[in-house]
């Protein structure tokens, strides 16, 4: 289970993970029959370099189901009630294992339908492998969700415009970027934004990057919300 979902909304005191009822069946699958699917609390597979969690991880939380064509072609269908509280995580994940200065390049493209309504984020979230620190990168949000921590002010790095947040939630820091508007497309240089952090503003050294996923972070989608990533592909040299 990856711990991507630590860090966020002001709304409400973190709970650690806790088990949901029974989930009913797949809701939501794409028009062609998906390679794979999962309505389980903790549903995985791995696909074309890519591991894909349901993560059902926060207190309170209702139905969702995952259904994947291929590691980069995924989606889910989510039924949280309007509580405040993250529900959820479902994401996928890239294994980078490289430290900041032997990274070449750190690139991502993201395309996604996410829905008008709900409260919920869309989210790269970048591990050390010492889990110490916790980078996230917030490419659009719908609802009364927020990031963990105190303003930094603005930035722009990677190819986008940003507002930085820097926290913690007990167990290990926490830097959130949230792009200044909302985007459903586009293409992240990540590597810069890492140097950033460690050369510009001297938050860590020169860390060892594990995880990088991204996925949706869902606090409520009452009555059941489609969340797809059309195409999310990660690259590093």
């Amino acid at each position: 289970m990856a711990k991507s979902t630590l860090t966020k909304i002001t709304t409400t005191v973190l709970a650690p993970a806790m088990a949901v009822g029974a989930l009913v069946g797949l809701a939501s699958a794409p028009a062609s029959a998906a390679v794979w699917n999962s309505c389980d609390q903790w549903g995985s597979t791995s696909l074309n370099g890519y591991t894909l969690y349901n993560n059902i991880w926060g207190s309170g939380a209702g139905s969702q189901c995952i259904w994947a064509n291929s590691g980069t072609n995924w989606g889910v269908w989510a039924n949280h009630p309007n509580t405040g509280g993250i529900k959820s995580y479902p994401d996928s994940k890239k294994v980078i294992n490289k430290s900041i200065d032997s990274l070449g390049s750190l690139t991502s493209n993201y395309n996604v339908s996410v829905p008008s309504s709900g409260a919920y984020n869309t989210s790269y979230d970048i591990w050390d492998t010492a889990h110490r620190y916790e980078i996230m990168l917030w490419v659009n949000k719908t609802g009364p969700v927020g990031p963990l921590g105190t303003s930094q002010g603005s930035v722009s790095l990677g190819g986008h415009s940003w507002t930085v947040y820097k926290g913690t939630n007990g167990s290990n820091q926490v830097f959130s970027f949230i792009r200044t508007s909302n985007s459903s497309s586009g293409t992240v240089d990540i590597l810069p934004i890492l140097k950033w952090i460690k050369n510009t503003k001297g938050w860590f050294g020169n860390e060892t990057i594990g995880d990088l996923q991204f996925g949706f972070e869902i606090t409520s989608s009452s009555g059941g919300l489609n969340f797809t990533a059309n195409n999310l592909t990660v690259s590093s040299s």
